[in-house]
């Protein structure tokens, strides 16, 4: 290494993203089709790209969940859809567009009666009675946010007291033993896990202390909004009885996971929390409302596709496609979609659609795709570079791309390097699978080669 290295101005570090790259590789056990694929779990394919986040900018993350990505604690990864036994598909809804429908609008309803009571119910209307005009657009129109928010404490008229005391409350994703509580029962309860599978430890990674820095921001509508992961905690009566776990970025409400105690199954939690979540994002300006991957082949991902309008990410482009009837029915048909694919008639053994990314030129695109979409055991599925995860750079591409001032922070202190401060960096070439240089590429070509100069690679020694 070279012997000088770089100092940064006070804050310029907060302003990166820290990742470290592990690499892509195959995942045997796949929780979605293990039970309905007896037999055959254990050999179907399931690559994904993987890396370790220490810290990252809200606005960074929304950058990668727009280009397949998610988090589960610290650990990123983007899956190849190309190569899976169940594809996984990045959705988003359109909190501004959002009608909910008959259903919908009566869980939130009967919950309400619930929250307040008939007593509560009957003097309020008594004491404080609605105009004809006011009845009337109640019975008619259906305000999202307003009978969201209509059963909580803060909401209700009073004298009287309602029959429930109910709170939800936005707080930071730090753990306590009242969130642990719900967790385990609902890991227990609802997913049948055995107890020895649910610990302290497992809750803290993998829904506490995320690497996303939380700060504010003004949107473009001049309202101020959270950014970052937090816990959505509802309490009835006193009691923690759901967590809504959620990344707050610039453009959208990521919805990580969602809890609930046993003891509130009744009350349909599950889609009061994903509608609570939706009115988050159209209230405070989110706008769009990601549920999450969707997988077409898995029954339980179908009540995604009940909240509307739904937008699904193409995995090629990178470009956003309306999920109406017409899509699903392709999806429906084939294993593995890419919808601008459909449009421009290309056959699952055709060149691959044109890539996002910088230079487009890749003489092998129509033979490495044709291999991947074969199967065949020959092709080297543990390098990034020659896999053809769609949407991702080949060799051939990132082999033209400048990694030269990528950043780097190392175990000498806090300091700053450029990759081409490190001794190796120029006697390495991307395509010696295993160098660093090519963990690097990996990396770079994973999130996208304009992305480079938002991130920083973070080599220092894990706690």
């Amino acid at each position: 290494m070279a012997d000088e290295d770089m100092q940064t101005p006070d804050g310029t570090a907060e302003l990166f993203s820290y990742i470290y790259p592990i690499g892509y590789s195959n995942s045997s056990d796949c929780g979605y089709c293990r039970r309905s694929r007896s037999g055959q779990s254990q050999t179907r394919k399931r690559y994904s790209y993987y890396a370790l986040a220490t810290s990252l900018t809200p606005a960074f993350y929304q950058k990668l969940v727009d280009r397949c990505w998610r988090r589960s604690g610290t650990l990123l990864y983007r899956p190849n859809q190309r190569n899976s036994c169940c594809p996984h598909y990045t959705l988003r809804l359109d909190s501004a567009a959002f009608k909910p429908t008959k259903d919908q609008r009566q869980a939130v309803n009967r919950f309400n009666r619930y929250i307040t009571g008939e007593a509560y119910a009957k003097e309020v209307a008594r004491l404080y009675p609605r105009s004809r005009e006011e009845a009337r657009r109640r019975d008619n129109e259906f305000d999202l946010v307003s009978r969201i928010h209509e059963p909580e404490m803060g909401s209700l008229r009073g004298p009287p007291e309602p029959a429930h005391k109910f709170t939800v409350t936005l707080e930071p994703d730090t753990f306590t033993e009242e969130k642990y509580d719900v967790f385990e029962n609902y890991q227990r309860i609802v997913h049948q896990e055995p107890a020895d599978k649910i610990t302290r430890h497992g809750f803290k990674r993998f829904l506490c202390n995320s690497p996303l820095a939380r700060e504010t921001m003004v949107g473009l509508d001049g309202k101020e909004r959270q950014l970052g992961s937090y816990h959505q905690c509802y309490r009835l009566d006193g009691k923690l009885v759901a967590i809504g776990v959620l990344d707050l970025l610039p453009d959208c409400v990521s919805a990580v996971y969602f809890l609930y105690h046993e003891s509130i199954h009744a009350h349909n939690p599950g889609k009061l929390g994903a509608l609570r979540e939706i009115s988050l994002a159209l209230e405070c300006g989110y706008r769009w409302w990601y549920s999450g991957y969707y997988i077409h082949s898995c029954p339980k991902m179908r009540y995604k596709i009940d909240y509307s309008p739904q937008y699904v990410l193409d995995p090629e482009t990178l470009e956003w496609d309306h999920l109406d009837k017409e899509a699903l029915a392709i999806f429906d048909k084939k294993h593995y979609v890419s919808l601008s694919r459909e449009r421009a008639g290309l056959g699952d053994g055709d060149r691959k659609a044109k890539s996002t990314h910088e230079p487009m030129k890749d003489a092998d695109s129509e033979a490495n795709e044709t291999t991947a979409n074969n199967g065949s055991e020959d092709e080297d599925e543990s390098f990034l570079l020659t896999s053809n995860v769609p949407g991702v750079p080949s060799l051939e591409e990132m082999e033209a791309v400048d990694m030269d001032t990528l950043l780097l922070r190392l175990d000498q202190g806090d300091n700053f390097y450029l990759a081409s401060d490190l001794v190796v960096w120029e006697k390495q070439k991307i395509s010696e699978f295993g160098t660093l240089k090519s963990r690097i590429a990996e990396l770079v070509a994973a999130i996208g080669p304009d992305l480079m100069g938002e991130v920083c690679i973070d080599c220092r020694r894990r706690k």
